[in-house]
């Protein structure tokens, strides 16, 4: 804004009014631009691409008749054309913009947050080529639809990583402001329209694979045996074989990845809804406070968090191999083995949480005033994330305590499903209070500020030097309240990562332990899971994301 600081300068003080009147003017059109008809129009797109794909995802799933897969993956071939045409063209679009001043929203896009975003890509691309493999060794049986998907969509994983990891994710976006001519040029419907659109497709992609990976991780038991396990469900019968020998080994492998492909597209859905709600937005002229990761800062609560992921690992194993046998007592076993690392884990997930909030309660740091849509958004995926993982512990918390929970493996699970509660309540204040609190350093230096202007001249400098020698020092060495959170919040950040590994990789004990399947019935209890766990799965994921976050900032 070099043109206000020109006119605002004391030899130019009769164009002060102008100078003025233009500030006001920009933000009065950028206001009007922000909450104009774009919101609307966008907001009806995006609602009905996300009914109409929950209806095909779900009518593919139950129907194999009228409507299936081929049919599925048709409209997601269509969407995401239509996609990576907007991410081309938005492309091309701003390279063109040489001359518009384009803002940054300072919380969107950290280094971090891009890495993930780009690891679970990476994954994901390799599963759409294993997934290329083992459907081209039908073709001659099959459609080629199903080849022609994960192509695209591998494509699609390449253009949208460049759109928005090279684009910038921070990015206000389509702002170009011209102060002398009084005007503001904002492309803000097309604009938004196009961010709903990816943010409609990443949804409906989710969509389709979790709901593809749930088919394939439940099968319809019989309760009077036993309850049946993990088999691929997408049968081709005799009359088509695959043409080369390695279909089985791919098959296995992509659906290994499944998860990461699963997180991959909700990640890409708040990056994109993050864009959408700075379209036109005005920021602060600050830039992000450079934190740095130093993790010889604490040793206490990650090393305890490596042993417990450690831990977790090994019983994760042991109850995939042993609760696919056919002897009970090694089932029962598994389940037992499984039940109690689950509580212990959570156990010392609460009392940790606990720990953290009451150092919170002793620390006198203010709040965040400014409004942000990527902190709001955080918080908002995170509340609403874990209301799966509620669903799931509530309804088992009512079917175990109706039939007595009888057994100690009932036992177990009421205990486990009772502290996932407690757990989940006690970590959504704890990373809601830490996301919402300034940061130690940004205190720090406000404090330094102050100081600086108390005094006089003479002693503004020798204060002012003994600040930044204090500083120096409070970074080199941390007292004992910020330790403790950091602590905290490194426990946390691994035990909600082994958390998330047991269940997006297998772990179903809702299915091997019947009590309430038998309660609910499988047709109602399979819908309450398949819905509920993979927002659990993506709270974890989330979780970690945001104590990450919590940890820098302690």
């Amino acid at each position: 804004m070099d043109n206000i600081q020109h006119l605002a300068s004391p030899s130019h003080q009769p164009n002060l009014e102008a100078a003025r009147e233009d500030v006001h003017h920009v933000e009065a059109v950028l206001e009007r631009a922000h909450h104009g008809g774009g919101w609307l129009l966008s907001g009806i797109i995006c609602i009905n691409i996300l009914i109409l794909g929950c209806a095909l995802v779900s009518g593919s799933a139950f129907n194999s008749v009228a409507i299936t897969a081929v049919h599925r993956q048709i409209f997601l071939i269509v969407l995401l054309v239509l996609t990576m045409l907007w991410m081309l063209f938005y492309t091309a679009v701003t390279s063109r913009m040489d001359q518009a001043i384009v803002f940054k929203d300072s919380h969107a896009g950290p280094v971090w947050l891009r890495g993930g975003f780009l690891v679970f890509g990476l994954l994901s691309l390799l599963m759409d080529i294993f997934k290329i493999a083992t459907y081209a060794g039908y073709l001659h049986c099959d459609s080629a639809v199903k080849v022609a998907f994960p192509v695209v969509q591998a494509v699609f994983l390449i253009v949208q990583d460049y759109y928005f990891c090279c684009c910038g994710i921070e990015k206000v976006l389509f702002t170009s402001i011209y102060l002398r001519s009084k005007t503001c040029y904002l492309d803000n419907p097309t604009c938004r329209c196009g961010l709903t659109l990816t943010l409609s497709t990443n949804l409906v992609v989710w969509m389709a694979a979790v709901t593809e990976e749930s088919l394939h991780q439940t099968e319809i038991p019989d309760l009077y045996v036993n309850v049946s396990h993990k088999m691929y469900r997408a049968n081709y019968g005799d009359k088509c074989k695959c043409s080369h020998s390695a279909c089985d080994t791919f098959k296995e492998a992509f659906y290994y990845l499944y998860p990461f492909n699963i997180e991959y597209s909700l990640f890409a859905s708040a990056l994109a809804y993050v864009m959408w709600k700075n379209v036109g937005r005005l920021v602060e002229d600050h830039s992000h406070p450079h934190v740095k990761f130093r993790p010889k800062e604490v040793c206490f609560g990650p090393l305890t968090g490596i042993l417990l992921v450690v831990a977790g690992l090994a019983t994760f194993i042991m109850y995939e191999v042993d609760i696919l046998t056919e002897d009970e007592e090694k089932r029962n076993l598994a389940l037992l083995i499984h039940f109690v690392m689950n509580i212990v884990i959570v156990s010392l997930m609460s009392l940790a949480t606990v720990i953290g909030c009451i150092v919170y309660r002793l620390d006198h740091r203010e709040h965040v005033s400014e409004k942000n849509p990527t902190r709001s958004l955080d918080v908002g995926l995170l509340v609403g994330s874990s209301i799966g993982q509620f669903i799931i512990s509530y309804f088992s918390i009512v079917a175990l305590l109706a039939t007595g929970a009888r057994g100690y493996l009932n036992a177990l699970n009421l205990s486990w499903a009772l502290l996932t509660v407690l757990q989940l309540g006690l970590q959504n204040y704890f990373i809601i209070e830490g996301l919402n609190r300034e940061p130690f350093h940004v205190m720090q230096e406000a404090a330094l500020h102050t100081n600086a202007h108390a005094y006089t001249e003479m002693s503004t400098v020798i204060e002012s030097n003994r600040s930044t020698y204090q500083l120096t020092s409070t970074k080199n060495k941390l007292n004992w309240k910020r330790r403790i959170l950091k602590e905290v919040s490194a426990f946390l950040l691994l035990a909600n990562i082994i958390l998330w590994i047991m269940p997006a990789f297998g772990a179903r004990p809702q299915f091997d332990h019947p009590t309430e399947i038998k309660f609910y019935k499988f047709t109602m209890w399979a819908a309450i899971v398949n819905i509920g766990l993979p927002f659990g799965i993506f709270y974890r994921m989330h979780s970690v994301a945001s104590l990450f976050e919590v940890y820098l900032f302690s």
